[in-house]
């Protein structure tokens, strides 16, 4: 089947990678314009756009999808479907109406469920056990398109944001090839989704990444998986941040060691104190220096038991 495929960010490139090993023939690919990055405002590409140009496919990258001329772009590539995953940007209706069999959306979760822009983040900040991929037709809604195939699974228990978004995407991919030879058969019957079941996720902050000690450990713990790689969570130690790498709750039956905040190395290891239980700091990264785990940092900061975060 003719098809186009429209991604951005790393997780999204075992879609494109899918459709090249089986019998697509892929027409083009669209990414995000180059963006410029650090201090020194250097030019960077996407990770789908380095993988397409290492293989060939003509790349486009337009700076906005609105207006006639980027439809009509598009339409010349003649596509039979469009496959689109994670490319960061609501397809409007132009484009939508293009490829004759529609455009086929890869979404990291199970829909109606954690609709919008950080489904994985949601479901480990939920603390859900499962979640899954769903194939979706694209509509003029944010992940509102009736769904053609869902696929679960299961949360570990110390996975992290990135790692989970890569494992469903890759999982995407394997599903997306079923959907697609049933779609080009027509063998396959969209399902409208369960309005009453919908739940909408929001664009995560940095701000967000800011821990406030006075939660339960728990929601702790799962805030540093869920924003794990963006925003990352931290806390502030003399006047300079101090990010929280890997965390995990520590069952103390309720008994505080101290005010809220305070921090102790001991038989759990280097714990803080929080508004219900412990959480022991696994690895931890100071402003300006690498990521040490926390028994290294504390052998250079002899001073950091005994502090309270933030200070």
């Amino acid at each position: 089947m003719r098809t186009v495929f429209m991604g951005t960010p790393e997780f999204a490139v075992p879609v494109l990678e899918a459709l090249l090993v089986g019998t697509h023939d892929v027409a083009a690919v669209y990414t995000r314009p180059d963006q410029r990055v650090g201090r020194g405002r250097r030019v960077v590409q996407s990770p789908i756009k380095r993988f397409a140009l290492e293989r060939g496919l003509p790349v486009f990258q337009p700076a906005s999808l609105r207006g006639e001329e980027v439809a009509r772009e598009m339409g010349g590539l003649e596509p039979e479907v469009v496959v689109v995953a994670a490319y960061g940007r609501i397809i409007p209706g132009a484009m939508l109406r293009v490829p004759p069999r529609g455009m086929v959306n890869v979404h990291p979760s199970l829909l109606p469920r954690h609709r919008g822009p950080s489904p994985v983040a949601s479901a480990i900040l939920a603390g859900e056990s499962v979640t899954g991929v769903t194939i979706m037709q694209l509509d003029a809604g944010m992940d509102s398109g009736p769904i053609l195939a869902q696929r679960e699974a299961t949360i570990e228990a110390t996975e992290k944001a990135g790692e989970l978004t890569a494992r469903l995407f890759r999982l995407g991919a394997e599903l997306l090839l079923d959907v697609l030879q049933d779609l080009g058969s027509g063998e396959i019957r969209p399902v409208p989704q369960d309005e009453s079941r919908v739940t909408v996720t929001r664009l995560l902050r940095k701000a967000d990444g800011e821990l406030d000690w006075s939660l339960p450990a728990v929601e702790l713990e799962r805030r540093v998986r869920a924003f794990d790689p963006w925003p990352g969570c931290y806390t502030r130690w003399g006047g300079r941040q101090l990010k929280v790498v890997d965390a995990a709750a520590v069952e103390d039956g309720g008994a505080k060691a101290g005010a809220v905040g305070d921090v102790a190395a001991g038989r759990e290891g280097v714990v803080v104190v929080t508004g219900r239980g412990l959480l022991r700091l696994e690895s931890l990264q100071l402003e300006g220096r690498r990521t040490q785990s926390a028994e290294e940092f504390v052998r250079g900061h002899a001073d950091f038991p005994g502090a309270r975060l933030p200070s």
